[in-house]
């Protein structure tokens, strides 16, 4: 299939060039062409340039584009989509005051969620799991990171993980799978975490990858979850078996997550709601990405990841939803787009360099995602008839997407 687009406003994120990332004052720059034309041949970008230069072409389909903005389809980074349920009742327990370390220590929180799911059979949760998928690549994600860690046992990751395969299988959205076993110490492992630890670096790593079932390796490092010594021996573990790590860390408290993460060279440090100077200079010079999530710090009214500062001392950093059913119920990338620009500071160009092309290097996938690149798949939103791309942040309640393309075909 060959596909014209032409007339387009302007033309969004073009790299001649494939690029691996973008970090500190590079972020404020978004290349783009007005009055340009796209060209798709199959899964992947043919061409682009200014309509003055578009030659003859035969395609199979056409669009006029008037008026229209296009950029890369979002790259979301951080998402535990597969889940069993929902979690309401902890959203008013919130309200009523109670805060999310409390809702834990009462039974709720992620032992909820692994409640559930280990009730649940794999079918039912590739449907649920199907529907959110569904719904946000309507929303713009062309890529996307999907986390194990409601299951909490051997066979319930196991379930989790082979859900996360089979989506991969039956839809076009890039997906990369994540082992998060260490995500709460369950119940049974209360008094006893170094066997839930034990479990986790001699069964539940072996078993993974065995099957081939991940890509990265996560630990939620945190007070109450995983100290900072058990995180390192699970990314040790982890590196043994091939398993790149990708950890949550500073989203309460600064422990020193940061560090182990540069220490075993992370692909990403996640959360980052509480950053010290030291974490920040751990990170300058490094190839660790970091990754904000502030649709997590909008619905905890938790403090939310100091980009201004990390952006201005020269970093990178990435945007991603955190999709999950206890603290971030929502898979939209737009709407976290408009939140870095409001609530952290973030300009425009900033916010979708990093749900972009730094989006893609936090899941390892810069060479084929990110950027409208010759020879990158064909991930596209197209706008409706919008003023300019900083409209997409300032209207942020509102559906400002005409149509998505996902590997070269309209979803």
């Amino acid at each position: 299939m060959k596909t014209l687009i032409f007339n387009i406003k302007e033309l969004i994120q073009i790299r001649d060039e494939s690029i691996k990332k973008v970090s500190g004052i590079e972020m404020k720059e978004l290349p783009s062409i007005k009055n340009a034309y796209l060209r798709v041949d199959g899964e992947k970008i043919e061409d682009f340039g200014l309509m003055d230069d578009l030659e003859d072409f035969n395609a199979d389909q056409v669009i006029d584009a008037r008026g229209q903005i296009i950029l890369p389809a979002w790259c979301d980074s951080h998402t535990h989509i597969v889940f069993a349920g929902h979690r309401e009742g902890e959203f008013v327990d919130r309200i009523n005051g109670l805060s999310y370390e409390e809702i834990a220590k009462r039974g709720g929180g992620i032992l909820n969620s692994a409640k559930k799911l280990q009730d649940s059979s794999e079918q039912e949760l590739f449907e649920q799991s199907s529907q959110r998928l569904m719904e946000v690549m309507k929303l713009g994600t062309g890529a996307i990171e999907i986390k194990s860690g409601y299951g909490l046992t051997p066979e319930a990751e196991l379930k989790m993980l082979q859900v996360i395969k089979t989506l991969a299988g039956s839809f076009p959205v890039s997906i990369k799978a994540t082992f998060l076993g260490a995500h709460a110490f369950p119940s049974v492992f209360k008094d006893n975490p170094d066997a839930y630890i034990n479990l986790i670096c001699e069964t539940m790593i072996p078993m993974v990858t065995a099957d081939k079932l991940a890509d990265f390796i996560d630990v939620f490092c945190e007070l109450g979850y995983f100290n900072v010594e058990q995180t390192e021996r699970i990314l040790k573990a982890g590196a043994k078996h091939g398993l790149k790590p990708k950890i949550h860390v500073n989203q309460f408290n600064s422990i020193g997550g940061v560090q182990s993460g540069v220490k075993y060279k992370a692909l990403s440090v996640d959360h980052l709601e509480v950053m010290q100077q030291k974490d920040i200079d751990s990170l300058k010079g490094t190839d660790v990405m970091p990754v904000a999530l502030p649709s997590c710090s909008y619905f905890l009214s938790i403090p939310y990841t100091p980009a201004r500062s990390m952006i201005d001392q020269g970093l990178p950093l990435a945007l991603a939803t955190d999709f999950n059913p206890g603290s971030t119920p929502s898979g939209n990338m737009n709407f976290v787009v408009a939140t870095a620009c409001i609530k952290m500071k973030m300009t425009p160009e900033e916010a979708i360099n990093a749900a972009t092309i730094n989006g893609a290097y936090a899941m390892g996938i810069s060479e084929t995602h990110g950027s409208i690149t010759r020879g990158k798949f064909a991930n596209l939103i197209i706008t409706k008839d919008i003023p300019s791309y900083h409209f997409i942040p300032y209207a942020f309640g509102s559906n400002l997407i005409d149509k998505v393309m996902i590997k070269g075909a309209f979803i």
